[in-house]
C-alpha cells in the first residue's frame, strides 16, 4: 500500500510528536509543512527532511491528501475550513474548536464535500488504555458504577515557551488537558449524558518564568479550577476535577468502580503506564498490557522519564481508514461530543444547573490486539 501524502500547517512545539510519528510509520508521508511565520516552517522543513511551503501552496498540492491543522485553538476551525475547501482530509490537534457552534458548521462542511475529520487526542489507542477497555468490556469489574478523575498541576508557564494561549478562551485545564481524560473515559464508558460543574479562576494573572518572554504577564481570562461530574448514558457517573492551581496532590489520574471491582487507570496524556485492577475485595495487582500495541517506551520527558509516546497514530489510523472505507476512531464526531461535554463544565457552573448533552457519540471500535501499526489494517 502506498504511503498517505500529508501536510502539516502549524510549526508550533507540538508540531515535533507529529513528525516524528509519522517518520515511524509506512503508511505516511509528510510532503511539506506551512506556517504564518515563514520561518518557523523553514526551520521545521530543515530539521524532519521535508518541504516549507506557503499555506496557499501547500493547500494546492495535488500529492497532499490529508492535512494536519496544528495552529493554536482560536485559528482550528478557520484554518480547516481552508483545508476542506480546497478538498483535502483534516485532522486537528486537540481541541476541536474553542466555539461549539463553529465546531458543528466545521463537521456539516466536511459531510457536505464528503471529507473526514479527525482530532486528537489519539492517546485512548495506547496499550494501557486498551487494556484497561478490555478488561471493562470482559466484565473484570463487573458494571460500571462511578469513578474519578484527577488532572492537577501548576500549569504551563513554568515551562512552554509561549504559554499565553493556554489562558484565553480555548484553554485551560478543562478545555487543554481535559480532553485527555473525557475522551478516555468515552472510549471506556461510552457517550456522556450530562454534566455538573463549579469552575473558578484561581490566579488573576500568571507570571511567565519560561524563556522567551520570562517576567511577562498573563490576564487569565478562563476557569483554573474545576470540579464536577459526569453522568454516562450507560449509567456510570464519574466525578473530575481539574485545575492548574495545585502544588501537589496524591490522585490517581483515571479510577473507575464497577459492581465487581475497581480499576485504576494511567495518565492518558501518554500511551503507556502500569494500569491495575482490583477484584471485589482483593488487593491491586497489574493489567497486562504486552498483547496491545502503542506501550513500549519511546520517548524521554521533560522531567528525564521514558514514556510511551505515539501521536500520529490517530493520523495512521485516519489515512488507513480512508483506503479501507471504514470509520476511523479519533473522529470528529468523537471530538464534537468531547468539546460539548468540556464547554458543559463551565455553562453548569454559570448556569447553575445539570447541562444535558445533545450530541452523542459512538464508542470508539477497541484497538487490535498486535505490535504495531499494522493493526489499523484488520477491518
Amino acid at each position: 500500500m502506498q504511503p498517505v501524502v500529508v501536510g502539516i500547517i502549524g510549526c508550533g512545539s507540538i508540531s515535533n510528536a507529529y513528525f516524528t510519528g509519522a517518520a515511524r510509520s509506512q503508511f505516511l508521508c509528510i510532503k511539506a509543512c506551512a506556517d504564518l511565520r515563514p520561518e518557523a516552517a523553514q526551520a521545521k522543513a530543515l530539521q524532519h527532511g521535508v518541504a516549507a511551503m506557503t499555506v496557499d501552496a501547500l493547500l494546492g498540492d495535488p500529492d497532499i491528501e490529508i492535512v494536519i491543522n496544528l495552529t493554536v485553538p482560536q485559528a482550528h476551525v478557520p484554518v480547516s475550513l481552508q483545508i476542506l475547501d480546497a478538498g483535502k482530509h483534516v485532522y486537528l490537534e486537540k481541541p476541536l474548536a474553542t466555539d461549539l457552534a463553529a465546531a458543528r458548521d466545521l463537521l456539516a462542511r466536511a459531510r457536505k464535500l464528503g471529507l473526514r475529520v479527525g482530532c486528537a487526542p489519539d492517546t485512548f489507542f495506547g496499550a494501557s488504555h486498551q487494556a484497561c477497555r478490555a478488561a471493562i468490556d470482559a466484565g473484570r469489574i463487573g458494571r460500571p458504577i462511578g469513578g474519578a478523575v484527577a488532572v492537577l498541576s501548576r500549569g504551563m508557564e513554568s515551562w512552554h515557551p509561549n504559554p499565553e494561549f493556554f489562558f484565553k478562551p480555548g484553554g485551560g485545564p478543562i478545555h487543554d488537558v481535559g480532553p485527555y481524560y473525557v475522551t478516555q473515559l468515552v472510549n471506556l464508558l461510552g457517550p456522556v449524558k450530562r454534566v455538573a460543574a463549579s469552575a473558578t479562576i484561581g490566579l488573576s494573572q500568571r507570571i511567565i518564568s519560561s524563556e522567551p518572554r520570562r517576567g511577562q504577564v498573563i490576564d487569565v481570562a478562563v476557569p483554573t479550577t474545576v470540579n464536577g461530574v459526569l453522568t454516562f448514558e450507560g449509567g456510570a457517573n464519574v466525578a473530575l476535577s481539574a485545575s492548574w492551581d495545585v502544588w501537589a496532590h496524591q490522585r490517581a489520574p483515571i479510577e473507575i468502580y464497577g459492581t465487581e471491582g475497581s480499576l485504576l487507570g494511567v495518565n492518558p496524556n501518554f500511551f503507556g503506564g502500569e494500569p491495575r485492577l482490583s477484584v471485589r475485595d482483593g488487593g491491586f495487582v497489574p493489567l497486562d498490557t504486552r498483547a496491545h500495541p502503542f506501550g513500549v517506551d519511546n520517548f524521554t520527558s521533560r522531567s528525564g522519564g521514558r514514556a510511551a509516546d505515539y501521536r500520529a497514530a490517530g493520523v495512521v489510523d485516519m489515512a488507513l481508514a480512508l483506503r479501507m472505507l471504514r470509520p476511523h476512531r479519533a473522529s470528529g464526531e468523537l471530538a464534537l461530543h468531547v468539546l460539548e461535554v468540556l464547554d458543559a463544565f463551565e455553562r453548569s457552573s454559570r448556569e447553575g444547573r445539570h447541562i444535558e448533552m445533545e450530541t452523542t457519540a459512538e464508542q470508539p471500535a477497541a484497538v487490535p490486539l498486535g505490535t504495531g501499526e499494522e493493526v489499523f489494517l484488520v477491518a
